[in-house]
């Protein structure tokens, strides 16, 4: 989660939400940088590692615990756990924030194997004597205090002009470190009990290779002491306490100067994490030109000083306790007896006369270092004017009032500030609320002009809904008469239906008649014939009798005068035989015509019949036809209803 070329002791957490909250508390340009998430929107501030000075400012301003720091906790319990000889350097604010627990603690430390413990307010009274002494022999005024690590970092990385007004003697804990190398002669690993998350920037400045190898701190010791319930007996540290022991109140190295040298000289006294820094950038000029009328500038961090470090539980600074607690050791060290360096009886020529005397054994040089000018790896450029109003120009800020908002929203104290992040990839423009306000704006506009359209379309769209309407409401008068007439032509393919059955049974009829017709015709033919025979028989008979009779007339006439009258009769049989067969001639030749006639209708019969049948068979076709009409039109009437109900329900719903 964090960039750079190393690893930052202050990282984001998963909590951030990008409120640009630890961009406006940050003193280092470039420290916090805006990081895009899944979406350009979803914008997180992450810590750029090499610029940060882990002054843990972010950490204090950060309300959604999105801020934490690493230190070497973890590490220095594995060592000890592996076996390895580690001593402890210990702040001296470690006893004043935790009077009660500091026995058991440093017991509880003791029965996992640390060696030593030794005080770091000793290291501050070498560091002490180191000042006063390089002031003397270099003439050494005007320059900067170097105790805090974060400001070290900061004036390398952004203030390298400044580098050669840092003190060049090393902090209470190196002092005390080199102390315990070369003089006490010590090979363990050191672990410093530390109130401060910079102090690992100290620890691993190739300046101080090897000194120390663990920054311990505060909160993270007293969380892993918790929750892994370490104590022991009653242990303390192994010397005794200087007036170095104040070292960690605001102002502690110079009330530790005045004790020396007392109270005409003057020294500049400058703390708070965006003040101090400001103030620097501000002074840099008198500073470095030796400008000002200090001995020198006793620059901290933290507001409350180390006590309240960066490392500190923050809840351990809602009261005054540790404070307190240092007084009273304060107290305690100047209450020594005469020829002591922390006597307050002696005066302050008398009591640098002790500390030289005390410390005459060590070497000045020993207790010196060096610092590294940073800024060619952290620099950032400033734009042009041309440069800067592009940037401007793509902000929308195209006049001088809004180039001069300066609303500190984005983080950064000035408009001005926000274009060189911008420019410098520190940052990007969707941060800054005066654009945020005119895409807002924009929009708005956009929305307005939208609205309107919507309007203007509702307003037509009434218009053509209204129309609608109209023509459903008109639509559905012309399906009430559309339903009206199905109903009609359902009840008119009923009629229809039952009529063609009605005929389907007449036809049938006349085709049984036709049927029986040609039955009769059948007999009346075989009648005829029969005629036709008794015809034969009595044209038989005629000509039997006429031959009777002209037997008759032949025995007539030979019997003359008596047979005269049965000549007559003969004669009367010979005229009826004539006429029956004459009659039976004339029925034989009416019987042919009536037989003809007989069989043209029965052949007519036929063919009206076959007629007949396919007009029945086409009727019944037609019958059914109707049924199947009928059946369509009642569901087409079902339709139109269903489409009725539907065209009223969207009438009423309009």
């Amino acid at each position: 989660m964090n960039n750079g070329s190393f690893e930052s002791l202050v990282y984001t957490t998963d909590q951030c939400i990008g409120c640009n909250k630890c961009v406006n508390a940050c003193p280092a340009m470039g420290a916090c940088m805006s990081v895009e998430g899944q979406t350009n929107e979803d914008r997180t501030i992450h810590v750029n590692s090499e610029y940060c000075v882990s002054c843990g400012a972010c950490i204090d301003a950060c309300k959604h615990g999105a801020r934490k720091f690493t230190d070497d906790t973890d590490k220095f319990f594995e060592g000890l756990k592996k076996g390895e000889k580690i001593s402890l350097l210990i702040a001296p604010a470690f006893l004043a924030n935790y009077p009660r627990e500091y026995g058991s603690v440093l017991g509880g430390l003791k029965k996992l194997g640390v060696n030593r413990i030794i005080s770091i307010s000793f290291g501050a009274d070498i560091t002490t004597w180191g000042y006063l002494n390089y002031i003397q022999k270099y003439n050494f005024v005007g320059g900067i205090s170097q105790p805090c690590p974060a400001v070290v970092r900061y004036i390398e990385n952004y203030t390298p002009e400044l580098i050669p007004k840092l003190f060049p003697v090393q902090s209470p804990l190196m002092c005390g470190a080199i102390y315990c190398r070369k003089v006490l002669g010590l090979k363990d690993k050191l672990a410093f009990i530390s109130p401060c998350i910079a102090k690992k920037l100290e620890i691993e400045d190739p300046n101080n290779a090897g000194l120390v190898q663990y920054n311990v701190t505060f909160e993270h010791l007293m969380d892993y002491v918790k929750a892994n319930k370490i104590s022991g007996p009653d242990a303390s540290d192994e010397i005794e306490y200087g007036l170095g022991s104040i070292y960690p109140t605001p102002g502690g190295l110079k009330e530790n100067v005045y004790w020396f040298l007392g109270d005409d000289v003057a020294v500049r006294q400058i703390e708070g994490e965006k003040r101090m820094y400001e103030w620097l950038q501000k002074n840099k000029k008198h500073i470095k030109d030796n400008q000002t009328p200090f001995v020198f500038i006793d620059a901290l961090n933290c507001e409350n000083g180390c006590i309240c470090g960066t490392a500190v539980d923050s809840k351990m600074s809602e009261t005054d306790d540790a404070l307190y607690n240092l007084i009273r050791i304060k107290e305690k060290s100047k209450k020594n007896k005469r020829g002591d360096a922390w006597s307050r009886p002696d005066s302050p020529a008398k009591r640098l006369a002790n500390l030289n005397k005390q410390f005459k054994k060590l070497n000045l040089e020993d207790y010196l270092r060096k610092y590294t000018d940073r800024s060619k790896t952290v620099c950032y450029k400033e734009p042009s004017e041309t440069q800067r109003d592009e940037i401007y120009k793509s902000m929308g800020k195209l006049t001088k009032a809004s180039k001069q908002i300066d609303c500190t929203c984005c983080g950064y104290d000035t408009c001005r500030d926000m274009s060189t992040a911008i420019f410098n990839g520190f940052n990007v423009k969707e941060n800054c609320i005066h654009y945020q306000k005119g895409l807002v704006q924009q929009e708005v506009k956009i929305a307005e002009r939208l609205t309107q359209e919507v309007e203007q379309k509702r307003a037509e769209e009434t218009e053509v809904h209204n129309r609608l309407v109209n023509a459903i409401a008109d639509i559905n008068s012309k399906f009430e008469e559309i339903n009206e007439a199905i109903a009609g032509i359902v009840a008119g393919n009923d009629s229809n239906a039952n009529d063609s059955i009605n005929i389907a049974g007449k036809v049938s009829g006349v085709v049984n008649f036709t049927e029986q017709l040609n039955e009769s015709m059948e007999k009346i033919r075989s009648m005829i014939d029969q005629l036709g025979n008794d015809s034969r028989k009595v044209v038989e008979i005629a000509n039997n009798t006429n031959l009777l009779s002209l037997n008759a007339s032949i025995e007539a006439a030979r019997a003359g005068e008596a047979g005269r009258g049965f000549a007559v009769v003969a004669s009367e049989i010979s005229s009826l035989a004539t006429n029956s067969r004459e009659t039976a001639n004339n029925s034989t030749s009416n019987q042919a015509n009536i037989d003809k006639a007989v069989v043209e209708i029965m052949s007519e019969s036929e063919k009206l019949a076959t007629e007949i049948d396919e007009i029945n068979k086409m009727t019944q076709n037609l019958a059914a036809s109707t049924e199947e009409m009928s059946t369509s039109t009642v569901h087409i009437q079902e339709t139109i209803v269903r489409v009725k109900n539907v065209l009223e329900d969207l009438i009423k719903m309009s």
